[in-house]
């Protein structure tokens, strides 16, 4: 194994790993490939930030397992306290990265499954929440980076699963055997799973009696035999080759996102924690959902506060710091950005706990969190498009800058306020692009689920009959007349 940071990769599982544009000649390394390190080195931080004493209070947490102090991104949230502390601390994990640093869903995983796993041996007799109190504790002990297995490919949205053509379009199992069970599948859009030690599966949509084939959850290690990890293109990625382009040379942009391809994988019985349950399936994914929608006012506010840094240092680079316009829009992204995080904070000061013990966040402040994001994101990038101008669309590359004919003239031509180098100001116009463009913006619209499924649980969780009758009071009106 390769240790980075507190990171732990296998580089000789690279036969597990292929990658879609041909790249890989650029290193015999994994680690050390340009389109991958970007992304372990933001989920190293999640590691080193562990050691910070300005952030240990944010970053450790004590197991109500063990006792044993563990990194919070393994942790089984236990008061409001816990759901306070972790928009604050993915927050600061985003300022500190500015890009996606991969751990949020798979903690929500193991949050959710935790939670289901004790509902379904009460209503069975199952064991399956002992079998994920194991797990847990496994990953705690050795501090494991876990990516959280919930989308589907889907196929014909308009047709369940067991009616799909082609049925492996929804992960599912093919075989019971004495000692566990064969799976066979696909999770989609997967962050950060090139770069994890575990993958914890769940459904993704809700089920019927019919469907009891795909309502299996569980866990595997990524090298697990048959499991194959397709890594994913991203805008603009070919300028991972080089550094200044890149906009974030050290973490990225988002998580390096793969699909993650289960071909006839055997999972033992102790890390099958669901199986063929279709009546808890729905309670799973919506628990994951407000889990993970939950975090967006959080991770997401952490990566704008970098941007509005980023939109303030252009303004004053472009000599405009103090003209009217200029303050008013970055009061505007200020506002809005922390609008995202107090419906965040509000969702934990709001959280309870459910009946296996573990809190939960206030699933309407919590969809709400994740509405803003689809919304006040795009509009924080269009006022830091506005201040900073036509200058990061048509930017010339590194290397350009670096020719000795062609590089004078693009310092003397890109140059603005006097004593601010030229190059600051390519720096600081590439991490603008970078955080403003392409996957990040997308990931922002669809991570957590489409729009539309936010305004579908708040539309139920708003209850309109009883707002209703608030009015009927009011004005004197008797329901039973």
């Amino acid at each position: 194994m390769v240790c980075f940071g507190h990171l732990l990769f296998k580089p000789e599982a690279l036969s597990w790993l292929f990658i879609l544009h041909n790249y890989m000649d650029l290193t015999d390394n994994i680690v050390d490939n340009p389109f991958i390190r970007p992304h372990i080195n933001s989920a190293a931080a999640t590691y080193d930030i562990a050691f910070d004493p300005e952030y240990m209070d944010l970053a450790v947490a004590t197991s109500h397992l063990t006792g044993e102090k563990i990194n919070r991104f393994t942790h089984i949230q236990q008061s409001r306290d816990d759901m306070v502390k972790k928009p604050k601390f993915l927050r600061a994990i985003g300022r500190k990265t500015g890009t996606c640093f991969q751990r949020c869903v798979g903690w929500d995983a193991l949050n959710t499954v935790y939670s289901v796993s004790y509902e379904i041996d009460q209503k069975y007799g199952t064991d399956y929440h002992e079998r994920v109190c194991n797990y847990v504790k496994y990953i705690q002990k050795n501090d494991l980076m876990v990516v959280g297995g919930m989308t589907d490919p889907k196929g014909d949205r308009g047709l369940p699963p067991h009616k799909q053509p082609d049925p492996d379009l929804f992960v599912h199992v093919v075989e019971k055997k004495e000692d566990g069970i064969i799976v066979r599948g696909a999770k989609a859009h997967q962050t950060g799973a090139a770069n994890s030690h575990e993958i914890l599966v769940m459904p993704t949509v809700s089920l019927k009696p019919e469907d009891k084939d795909y309502a299996v959850s569980f866990a595997l290690p990524l090298d697990t035999p048959g499991i194959t990890l397709i890594f994913g293109r991203q805008t603009n990625d070919e300028r991972k080759l080089g550094t200044l382009d890149q906009g974030n040379p050290t973490y990225g942009v988002v998580g390096g996102e793969a699909l993650v391809v289960f071909n006839d994988v055997f999972v033992p019985w102790e890390r099958v924690f669901m199986l063929g349950e279709t009546e808890f399936v729905g309670m799973l994914v919506e628990r994951f959902a407000t889990y993970h929608r939950h975090n967006y006012g959080a991770c997401k506010v952490g990566v704008i506060d970098v941007l509005i840094g980023a939109t303030a240092l252009m303004a004053d680079y472009n000599g405009v710091p103090k003209a009217s316009h200029i303050k008013d829009k970055i009061i505007e992204m200020v506002y809005l950005n922390e609008n995202m995080h107090a419906t965040s904070l509000a969702a934990g000061y709001e959280s309870r706990a459910l009946p296996a013990g573990n809190y939960y966040p206030h699933t309407m402040y919590a969809n709400i969190t994740k509405q803003s994001i689809t919304r006040y994101h795009y509009e924080i990038c269009r006022l830091a498009h506005d201040i900073t101008g036509g200058f990061i669309a048509t930017l010339p590359s590194e290397k350009d800058l670096a020719h000795p004919v062609v590089g004078p003239m693009i310092t003397k031509y890109f140059q603005a306020t006097a004593g601010v180098p030229t190059l600051d100001r390519i720096k600081i116009g590439r991490l603008i692009e970078n955080v403003t463009g392409g996957t990040s913006l997308v990931e922002s619209m669809h991570g957590a689920g489409s729009p539309q499924a936010q305004r579908v649980m708040i539309l139920r969780d708003a209850n309109l009959e009883q707002l209703k009758k608030l009015a009927k009071d009011i004005v004197g009106i008797d329901e039973e007349e």
